[in-house]
């Protein structure tokens, strides 16, 4: 798969990250309903932000996350948005999780440039996960 090149109005860019985070206490709450509206939330919040979702995993305790981002934007304040909407979102629409975390997610989270590995394998790697 070849790279491609996004521009804004002073630089050109292609800069892919594989991003993982997990709930609190790493608790397997992201399933059924909550898994399908988790993965909307997030593709919402990407588009607004105009970053491009690449692959995406949602584990019960973990999300897998490739996205492309504009660097002058920063991978760390569309990570930081999409975890502030879905915990406030989620939290809202199902209240099981208010009762069983002080909060939806830890502080910290995994981020990885894509850089030289082939994004093929990268995606398809994500897109695994439910199956190894």
């Amino acid at each position: 798969m070849e790279r491609t090149y996004h521009t804004n109005n002073n630089i050109v860019f292609s800069c892919i990250y594989h991003v993982i985070w997990c709930p609190k206490y790493r608790r397997p709450v992201l399933i059924d309903e909550v898994d399908k509206r988790l993965r909307q939330i997030i593709g919402d919040v990407a588009a607004k932000l105009q970053s491009e979702i690449q692959g995406m995993e949602i584990m019960p305790d973990h999300v897998h996350l490739v996205v492309e981002v504009d660097p002058q934007y920063g991978v760390h304040r569309l990570v930081k948005q999409i975890k502030g909407r879905s915990s406030h979102l989620l939290r809202q629409e199902f209240p099981h999780l208010r009762t069983q975390l002080p909060t939806l997610w830890t502080n910290s989270y995994f981020v990885s440039t894509v850089g030289d590995a082939p994004l093929a394998i990268l995606k398809q790697y994500v897109e695994n996960q439910k199956h190894v």
